[in-house]
């Protein structure tokens, strides 16, 4: 085989993962904006639900999503950059910022999974507790927001059933002024509806808000484990290329120097 085959033969391989980096970078830009978007979709959608969880799991795997997501960008980039230059200094940046990236996204992707795992037990410990020691009292705004967007939006009353609320602090203390439950379980809202708690005028779902909040945070918690792990086996995709890419720019370099 001669030295000008060898020639041709390492060109057309370095011309085709150039290319290759090119599609992968598009890809990449793709899936760094549906990273990003899956992680403020997260943290947009029902946000105020995040102050009824007892952890802040949910929370951390949306704002890992979303750094990671931002990150994408930047790096998405720097690639096509130092992919034309054809820069091993460039390329090898860009190959670590691709490892940081995948070991980011990898993180949100297993926190999403284990507290998937664990959701249903962490709401029947500490919603019912939550709604009912913490709705309409002082310094817990943000709770009775969420419980009244919770039972509104989901269509449910109390925790199991409406019943729950018989033992809270807000018709114990008589804050509720003789309703039965807060107006927000009403199919219909008017000033003092919790009076009547019949089931033509308030909402009796079997299971209760906790059934319809589980299910509302593990298709969040499913999509953002499939969107962070997905991504970041493409990213591995990428460090493959980006590393046959720097080999191949380093023998050349061998090449032309032993050539001298």
């Amino acid at each position: 085989m001669s030295v000008g085959y060898k020639d041709d033969q390492n060109d057309w391989v370095t011309v085709c993962l150039k290319y290759l980096l090119f599609v992968f970078n598009f890809l990449f830009w793709m899936g760094g904006a549906a990273v990003l978007g899956v992680g403020v979709w997260t943290l947009v959608a029902k946000s105020d639900y995040l102050s009824l969880l007892a952890s802040s799991t949910f929370a951390v795997s949306a704002y890992t999503l979303i750094l990671a997501g931002s990150l994408v960008v930047v790096t998405g980039f720097l690639g096509c950059c130092a992919v034309i230059r054809e820069q091993r200094s460039c390329l090898s940046t860009y190959f670590i910022c691709l490892l940081f990236i995948f070991l980011i996204e990898l993180v949100a992707g297993v926190l999403a999974y284990v507290y998937y795992q664990r959701l249903s037990e962490e709401l029947k410990q500490h919603l019912n507790h939550t709604m009912t020691e913490n709705y309409a009292q002082p310094g817990k705004e943000a709770v009775t927001f969420a419980v009244d967007n919770l039972q509104q939006d989901f269509k449910c009353c109390g925790s199991n059933n409406s019943h729950d609320w018989t033992v809270s602090k807000y018709l114990v203390s008589g804050q509720a002024e003789g309703r039965a439950v807060p107006d927000s379980c009403c199919k219909t809202i008017t000033p003092h509806c919790g009076k009547r708690d019949h089931p033509s005028n308030i909402y009796k779902v079997e299971g209760g808000c906790i059934t319809k909040l589980e299910k509302f945070l593990a298709d969040h918690l499913l999509v953002i484990g499939a969107v962070g792990i997905g991504v970041a086996c493409l990213q591995l995709v990428g460090a493959l290329l980006t590393a046959c890419f720097i080999y191949l720019l380093y023998k050349e370099e061998e090449e032309d120097f032993g050539a001298l």
